[in-house]
């Protein structure tokens, strides 16, 4: 979903929030249809402050998802170009094809992994590359002698490593961190609040006054949740990805 979408979404929701509110207000009595709005108010205050604890808990692991994502790219490139100085420093018969398939293995990750993680999430991608199993064939066969040989030998085990689990990271993020059943819960206590708020209706109320409260809580709400989306699906194009 673009920014733009996100907005239009976001001003839409609210619009048909105070539009309801208008609607229900023309036939609800004076002074809403609470008979006690204290002890309503102090319900629906319960309520909002639950759902809104259950939202930023929501808005804190998904941004810490998506962060672990984004750092996990960045490790992965740094280490394929520490391997590729590393195996500089190899046997001469490995050094031209190591640093060949690290190069392949940064081309697979960027023109072939990237779209899959932005199609499908990590179900695609969640084997192990085959550029990684070239090169753990092509190590197979090396044989250090000299102490820079052995050095680089044992240093690039550390490396790899280090690669294998930032590319984890990275691809952790693809699928997000929501599953389904709180997103269930989400929606429903959405709805909740918006149906509890239509029972505020005043008649004797100024117009503008009853639709700009189902409106700014609705429009807030429906932010949070857009950004929620957001930040669970990490790759894409475009802003915010």
């Amino acid at each position: 979903m673009s920014p733009a979408w996100a907005v239009v979404l976001t001003f839409a929701a609210a619009g048909l929030a105070a539009g309801a509110m208008l609607l229900v207000r023309r036939r609800a009595p004076e002074g809403s249809f609470f008979e006690d709005g204290d002890r309503a108010a102090g319900v629906f205050g319960v309520i909002a402050t639950g759902f809104a604890v259950l939202l930023g808990l929501i808005v804190f692991l998904a941004f810490e998802s998506y962060d672990e994502s984004r750092a996990g790219a960045e490790d992965e490139a740094r280490a394929v170009a520490q391997q590729f100085e590393t195996a500089q420093f190899m046997p001469a018969a490995v050094q031209s094809r190591l640093g060949r398939e690290l190069t392949c293995y940064a081309r697979y990750v960027a023109l072939s992994e990237w779209p899959r993680l932005e199609a499908a999430g990590d179900e695609d991608v969640r084997d192990v590359s085959p550029w990684g199993k070239a090169m753990f064939v092509t190590l197979r066969s090396v044989d250090p002698k000299t102490f820079a040989e052995q050095t680089a030998y044992d240093k690039w085990f550390d490396r790899n490593a280090d690669r294998e689990t930032a590319r984890n990271e990275r691809i952790h993020g693809a699928v997000g961190v929501i599953p389904g059943s709180l997103w269930v819960v989400l929606l429903f206590t959405s709805l909740t609040i918006f149906v509890f708020m239509m029972f505020f209706a005043d008649r004797a109320e100024r117009w503008y006054v009853q639709a700009l409260m189902p409106a700014a809580v609705v429009g807030v709400m429906s932010a949070t949740l857009i950004l929620i989306s957001f930040l669970d699906d990490p790759f894409r194009d475009g802003f915010g990805g």
